[in-house]
C-alpha cells in the first residue's frame, strides 16, 4: 500500500507541521490613529521566534506597552510617532498619501487598517514611485510595481537584522532550531531518495522521476506533486 507523501501530512494537521506560537511575542501591527499624533518610547529591543527581524517594545503615553516592526537607526530610549502629519525620519508611521517618492519603507498595509502585511522581513524596504489622488505606487524589493491605497499605512525605514543571511549556518543544529521555531519539517528529503510506497517519484535502479511531473490542478492529495497545473514546460528558447 502507498503512504501519505509530506504535503497530505501537512494538509491533515499534526502538531509536527504546527507553528509554536505559544513561544511568540507578539502579533506585531500598526499601532492604531487617525487624527491624533501618537507618540511612543523604545524602552526595549527584543528577539521574537515568530520572526527574523528584530521587534521594539514601546511605552505609549497612557503606559500601555506594545510591540512594533523595529527598522534600522532606531536604539533604546528612541522616540517614534505614528499620524498623518510627522516628521518623514526613520521608524514613523504614516499614510502613503503623506511619505514623498523615493522615500524607503516597510510594513505596509494591504487594505487600510489591516495591520501590515508587506515588506516585513530583515533588511527588506520598499520604494514610493509616484502618488496619485486615488492610488500610490510602490515598488517591492522583488522590483515589481504595486500599487495601494492612499490611506494605506506604513512604517518609514528599512527593517532592522539586514546581512541576516551573509552569515552561514555552518552545522546542522543551528538550522534544525531555526526551521523548528518556524513549523517548517527539516530536514527535508528529496522525492526521487524515498521507496516508491513514499511518494510518486521514489523507486528505481537510480534516483530519477521515471514519469511526467506536470499534473493536474485536480489530481488527487497523493499525486500533486511536481509541477502543478504547469503553462508550460521545458527550455526556454
Amino acid at each position: 500500500m502507498g503512504k501519505r507523501i509530506i504535503s497530505q501530512n501537512r494538509g491533515k494537521g499534526t502538531p509536527t507541521y504546527r507553528a509554536p506560537s505559544h513561544k511568540y511575542k507578539a502579533d506585531v501591527r500598526h499601532l492604531p490613529f487617525k487624527d491624533q499624533t501618537i507618540s511612543a518610547k523604545i524602552i526595549d529591543i527584543v528577539h521574537d521566534p515568530a520572526r527574523n527581524a528584530p521587534i521594539a517594545l514601546v511605552k505609549l503615553p497612557d503606559g500601555r506597552e506594545e510591540f512594533v516592526l523595529a527598522v534600522e537607526g532606531l536604539g533604546t530610549g528612541d522616540w517614534i510617532y505614528m499620524g498623518e502629519n510627522v516628521e518623514i525620519r526613520a521608524g514613523n508611521t504614516s499614510y502613503l498619501k503623506n511619505i514623498p517618492e523615493g522615500t524607503p519603507i516597510c510594513n505596509i498595509e494591504a487594505v487600510p487598517g489591516d495591520g501590515g502585511k508587506f515588506v516585513r522581513a530583515s533588511g527588506t524596504f520598499a520604494l514610493v514611485v509616484s502618488r496619485e489622488e486615488d492610488k500610490v505606487i510602490v515598488q517591492m524589493p522583488s522590483g515589481q510595481l504595486k500599487w495601494f491605497h492612499p490611506l494605506c499605512r506604513a512604517t518609514i525605514g528599512v527593517v532592522a537584522g539586514g546581512g541576516r543571511v551573509d552569515k552561514p549556518f555552518v552545522k546542522a543544529g543551528k538550522k534544525f532550531y531555526k526551521m523548528k521555531s518556524k513549523a517548517t519539517k527539516w530536514p527535508r528529503v528529496r522525492g526521487v531518495a524515498m521507496c516508491a510506497v513514499y511518494h510518486p517519484f521514489g523507486g528505481g535502479k537510480h534516483q530519477h522521476v521515471g514519469r511526467p511531473k506536470t499534473v493536474s490542478r485536480n489530481a488527487p492529495p497523493g499525486r500533486k506533486v511536481g509541477s502543478i497545473a504547469a503553462r508550460r514546460t521545458g527550455v526556454r528558447r
